[in-house]
């Protein structure tokens, strides 16, 4: 549907986690009352009537995504199955029903558990400040395949952690540097660098806010299942420690961070993940 410059406007003011349902609503109400055209008055009346009624619209989560399986260009590893399988999971987890028992008075949308995926470390879905923030990724690894010493692998990454060392003929991965985006797979035309494992970065208890703090993230790569048990983990401590509509950042603490990543990574030896495979 076209929207006239001025409800453009209007709509970017709205604050941006509630942003896209106000658009959508907006829509919606003005395809109902026959309009071909969004203008300020379409506008203003949803986002009184949206407003006014917020408590009504609150499911107790938000679970965002990206491009995702429609279209991103730079997707690493999607998460489709994943997401479903999690928003079945939110749904009987009866986060509304938690929420009001813990929060006085009306429900608002900054009460709501978030979680956000995004297929690849362009983060458009803003992971670092969410509860939950999942990102697609692939750890290259080097085979036995001889390199063309092409250097399109070293063109491909935007970290500058590729490099050829021209004595053993064979690119070199800093994995400190490394994103897990595969763009260095992708690039390599002779099989060199392939992918050593797909998985998801997770990271956790990030928000805004008065007080503002960024996810820290899990120090490995996780599968589709052990991505899915930390998002379960995670609601059941958020269920078991926060009261009055305590952000998950705001109960998650140092101590909680390290028993998840003993659990999810040291139990799995993932931390040691060979970053080479061949040689």
């Amino acid at each position: 549907m076209k929207w006239t410059e001025e409800s453009e406007e209007a709509v970017k003011k709205v604050p941006f986690f509630v942003r896209k349902r106000v658009r959508e609503r907006v829509e919606k109400e003005a395809s109902e009352a026959g309009k071909s055209i969004v203008t300020i008055m379409e506008v203003n009346a949803t986002q009184q009537r949206y407003l006014s009624g917020m408590a009504s619209e609150i499911k107790g989560y938000q679970l965002e995504t990206c491009f995702g399986s429609g279209g991103c260009p730079n997707r690493a590893y999607g998460g489709d199955d994943l997401l479903k399988r999690i928003e079945v999971l939110l749904k009987e987890e009866d986060l509304p029903g938690f929420l009001k028992k813990n929060v006085k008075g009306d429900l608002k949308f900054h009460h709501e558990f978030r979680i956000t995926f995004s297929d690849c470390p362009n983060a458009c879905s803003q992971p670092q400040i969410k509860d939950i923030g999942i990102i697609g990724a692939v750890l290259p690894a080097i085979t036995i395949e001889k390199c063309s010493l092409c250097e399109e692998c070293v063109g491909s990454c935007a970290e500058g952690a590729v490099s050829i060392d021209k004595e053993k003929e064979v690119p070199e991965i800093n994995f400190d540097l490394c994103l897990k985006c595969g763009s260095c797979i992708k690039a390599c035309p002779t099989g060199t660098i392939t992918s050593a494992r797909n998985g998801f970065r997770v990271l956790l208890g990030g928000k805004l806010g008065r007080h503002p703090r960024l996810a820290r993230e899990i120090g490995c790569l996780l599968n589709d299942d052990e991505a899915f048990e930390i998002v379960r983990s995670c609601i059941k401590l958020y269920k078991k420690k926060s009261t009055g509509g305590k952000r998950f950042a705001e109960i998650f603490n140092e101590e909680d961070f390290n028993e998840f990543e003993d659990l999810f990574c040291k139990k799995n030896n993932l931390y040691s993940v060979s970053q080479r495979t061949g040689r």
